[in-house]
């Protein structure tokens, strides 16, 4: 037995260096998730397979826009079914010193409508005016009214974001990089109405 273990020294060492850096990676750099809900929709699906980026946040504070996984604060309002410290996904819309408003089926950011053609359909419930303090970002699902997110909850403190959501690289058929929208201040976006889902965890 003790000669087999010299001879699979240098295999062993290779085994404990992979599993080391792919901790370290997963640890600092990136992280494969998937999306097990509806709540981005139709930005991301049900089963899509993401690549979270763990490095940009070290550098710089998460920008309006972007999608970003974390976790909620502390005993959040779960909605039926939810684990306990599940990881979230939702998309930035509000960052510190923010004044936010959601009503008439619009999101009001400083007292200005956001263009948002990527949202499922427009907010059914109303929110604010509410300035968003020091250390806080408002987030939001793409599916507004399928979401457990900041107008539930409140604002998500910048110590519990994981990363950015980079790259969706699963199903293969729609695999690309998943842009942040440059927003401009303008008139609602017509949209076709979809049906409101259950609740769902993320």
């Amino acid at each position: 037995m003790l000669k087999w273990l010299r001879g699979q020294k240098d295999n062993l060492q290779t085994i404990l260096i992979a599993l080391l850096l792919a901790i370290l990676i997963r640890t600092f750099v990136a992280e494969a998730r998937y999306i097990p809900s509806a709540s981005m929709e139709p930005t991301l699906q049900i089963n899509d397979k993401l690549i979270v980026e763990k490095v940009s946040y070290r550098f710089r504070p998460p920008q309006p826009g972007e999608i970003v996984v974390f976790y909620p604060p502390d005993e959040p309002n779960k909605l039926p079914g939810e684990a306990v410290h599940q990881a979230f996904i939702k998309r930035v819309i509000g960052t510190p010193g923010d004044e936010l408003a959601i009503h008439d089926g619009e999101v009001y950011v400083n007292q200005k409508p956001l263009a948002e053609p990527y949202i499922a359909a427009p907010p059914t419930y109303e929110w604010g005016p509410e300035q968003i303090p020091s250390g806080n970002f408002f987030v939001m699902g793409d599916n507004r009214n399928n979401s457990n997110d900041s107008h539930v909850w409140g604002f998500l403190p910048a110590d519990r974001v994981i990363g950015r959501a980079w790259v969706r690289f699963w199903p293969v058929k729609r695999a690309s990089l998943l842009a942040t929208p440059t927003y401009s201040n303008s008139s609602p976006v017509t949209r076709s109405p979809v049906p409101t889902l259950e609740p769902e965890p993320i």
